[in-house]
């Protein structure tokens, strides 16, 4: 009776003492869960007064600047040339400037970078030379701006002797963009289903057929809409411009790719620089400008990529 009795004891600890952890355990998982809670709200709470703040700023800046430079957005400003006059200064040769440089640098790195993209992720496979290059584009996304606009300078400008042109900006422009043109296509084509692919060579195709007439027509929207946002990037750079172009004062056209040229981001600066108040609303009046083409391109860039999906589904 007393192995019995002495049994039963130990027993009962055993229980008291499970029930005592049991409890503890409870104690720490209530704790757990209110602090998940209470970091999860506070992390709402930083989050949504940080977007208020950026909201605000953004909003006190764009009013600002619609401000000062709406009594300034006239004909002049679009079809009269830079002059040391208010009244009749101009950005025509800077818009013109942004215009081909830009459109340039889009011809260029539009196709080598969906070219560059497609063969790494299609051909390339997982060898060491596409992921060394791979990286190597992940890397240059992040490369400053203005490195760009010295390696143009002293390799074409001085070294091939093209001078500071149109194709020497083109060509600046062209490689800042084209690593988020071929990232972008690299992570578009390895979201296309593997499924589709077999079922293509399945059906008898070859593999430049897949790439064109499977992977190509899915990869297009995306590709397209970050090609829009590239053209937007180059569109507001100033840095790789300043380097290649200077602050040159130009009162005509450009005729060919191998003239000077200006864009608007440096005649927005060249108006800011000067202390006239006339030609701080003229510099607001052009930001005003900038950023409308720079909306309308984002507008473009999310109807394109709509409507491409819409037929890819259909």
């Amino acid at each position: 009776m007393s192995i019995i009795h002495g049994w039963g004891k130990r027993r009962d600890r055993s229980r008291q003492v499970m029930d005592v952890k049991a409890v503890e355990k409870g104690e720490r998982t209530e704790r757990k869960v209110k602090y998940a809670m209470i970091s999860e709200y506070g992390l709402q709470m930083y989050l949504l007064i940080a977007a208020c703040i950026s909201i605000i700023v953004l909003t006190v800046l764009l009013v600002n600047v619609a401000l000062n430079g709406m009594e300034r957005l006239n004909p002049n400003l679009f079809f009269n040339y830079a002059s040391s006059i208010p009244e009749e200064a101009g950005m025509r040769a800077a818009i013109l400037g942004s215009i081909y440089t830009v459109g340039l640098a889009i011809a260029i790195a539009l196709p080598l970078g969906i070219a560059a993209g497609l063969y790494l992720n299609e051909y390339g496979g997982s060898s060491t030379v596409s992921r060394l290059v791979y990286a190597t584009l992940a890397n240059l996304a992040g490369v400053p701006s203005v490195i760009f606009g010295l390696v143009a300078l002293s390799f074409l400008a001085y070294t091939l002797g093209m001078g500071r042109s149109i194709i020497v900006g083109a060509i600046a422009l062209a490689f800042l963009v084209l690593p988020l043109i071929t990232v972008t296509t690299i992570e578009s084509a390895r979201m296309v289903p593997s499924t589709h692919r077999l079922a293509a060579y399945a059906l008898g195709a070859r593999k430049y057929q897949v790439v064109f007439n499977v992977v190509m027509p899915q990869i297009l929207p995306t590709a397209l809409t970050s090609s829009i946002l590239a053209l937007s990037r180059a569109m507001g750079e100033a840095a790789p411009i300043l380097v290649i172009s200077g602050l040159i004062f130009i009162r005509r056209d450009p005729l060919s790719i191998f003239d000077e040229f200006t864009v608007m981001p440096l005649q927005i600066y060249n108006w800011v620089s000067r202390p006239q108040e006339a030609f701080i609303e003229l510099s607001a009046s052009g930001i005003i400008v900038l950023l409308t083409i720079l909306i309308t391109l984002n507008v473009v860039a999310i109807y394109l990529r709509n409507r491409l999906q819409k037929r890819i589904v259909e």
